[in-house]
């Protein structure tokens, strides 16, 4: 059952899934690349600091073996004395040490980031488990490993033995050399011998990043199931989200409608579609649709801005042209500014107090292609 589910991971890992995984402190890690970071850091470390460390330790074990024939039936001189050589040691070995700590941190999040997670450090039970315990030493991963510290003690052995047969030389010549010189060229030796066998590391590490990005990818893969299942639980069920958006259809309608008194003019099919226009030439560059509906809706526009004395003009082409092209909140577009004047200025004059013999302007009548707008034709 599990390599049947295994085999129906198709689908690539989602963010929120990788996400989870983070937190949960499984992130892709290489060892390989952490030991060559650390091997590769202690060598440069060791090359660059040989002189001033070995110096202080030259020191250190100078006053350590410097000891006045006074002092040896003093009782009350050795712990002070092991304190201090400790301390210059501790003092002489720091920065090896710091250099070493920051390779750790450094290499172990090249691939996967820097992550911290008490979930993975918290105690479970089931890692008590011997079954279990046998089943990851012989299983696929177990032989995996195997196979990888088998080819790492090869390789690293035949460099190490190789790099010892080359110095031997070098290595002989130490005990010919003052004690100061002797550690400082030890160390200084030590860390050629580093950087060597760090070069067969290297090796290693290039074929177990690759294939440790891919071995996780591939224990994150997910089935279509629980892709569609975390995006229920993501976006919501389409139930709870149609609700959402009936909700906010009613708000959006309840504030339109709120607005609706306020307008100069309202365009109609003069059934279908209906379009309301405001302009403030004080704070709009253009006309600006503030209400739009079809059918029932439109219905419902026509009534609230005949209760509020808000002017009806039919122009069918254009309320269609202004429904589609048009969304609450926006002016209208530049094409249609001229047939949108041509209706404002016959409304401004209707509510003009006419002059006595003064005839009543006739209403205009916009010229509209629709053929010019694209966009989805709607019923006329």
């Amino acid at each position: 059952m599990a390599e049947e589910a295994q085999q129906d991971r198709t689908e690539q890992a989602t963010p929120k899934r990788r996400e989870d995984a983070r937190k949960k402190g499984d992130v892709p890690r290489s060892r390989e690349l952490t030991m060559t970071g650390v091997m590769l850091s202690g060598a440069g470390a060791l090359l660059l600091m040989s002189g001033s460390m070995g110096g202080r330790l030259a020191e250190a074990f100078a006053s350590g073996f410097s000891i006045e024939r006074a002092m040896l039936m003093d009782d009350r001189y050795l712990a002070p004395a092991l304190a201090k050589i400790g301390s210059s040691m501790f003092l002489s070995l720091a920065p090896l040490a710091a250099v070493l700590l920051c390779a750790v941190f450094l290499s172990a999040a090249v691939i996967g980031g820097w992550s911290f997670s008490l979930k993975a450090a918290a105690f479970k039970a089931e890692r008590l488990n011997p079954l279990k315990g046998i089943k990851r030493v012989f299983g696929a991963n177990g032989l995996n490993e195997l196979v990888k510290a088998m080819a790492k003690f090869s390789l690293v052995a035949v460099i190490g033995v190789s790099w010892l047969w080359y110095s031997a030389d070098d290595l002989l010549s130490l005990g010919r050399e003052p004690v100061g010189q002797a550690i400082r060229d030890s160390l200084k030796l030590c860390g050629v011998s580093l950087l060597v066998v760090s070069l067969g590391l290297i090796v290693i590490a290039a074929f177990d990043v690759p294939f440790q990005l891919w071995q996780y990818e591939k224990k994150l893969r997910m089935t279509r199931q629980q892709v569609k299942d975390e995006f229920k639980e993501t976006e919501g069920r389409p139930e709870v989200k149609a609700r959402v958006r009936a909700m906010q259809q009613q708000i959006a309608t309840r504030r339109m409608m709120e607005e609706l008194p306020t307008a100069d003019v309202v365009i109609t099919n003069p059934t279908h579609y209906a379009v309301a226009l405001k302009y403030d030439d004080t704070s709009m560059g253009a006309p600006r649709v503030i209400a739009k509906g079809k059918d029932l809706l439109a219905k419902r526009i026509r009534e609230v801005a005949q209760e509020h004395g808000v002017p009806l003009f039919s122009a069918p082409p254009l309320a269609r042209v202004l429904f589609r092209v048009a969304e609450i909140g926006d002016e209208i577009p530049a094409r249609l500014y001229t047939a949108v004047a041509q209706i404002l200025a016959y409304i401004y004059q209707l509510n003009e107090t006419p002059r006595p013999g003064q005839r009543r302007p006739e209403p205009p009548v916009p010229e509209i292609d629709e053929d010019d707008f694209p966009g989805p034709r709607r019923s006329r």
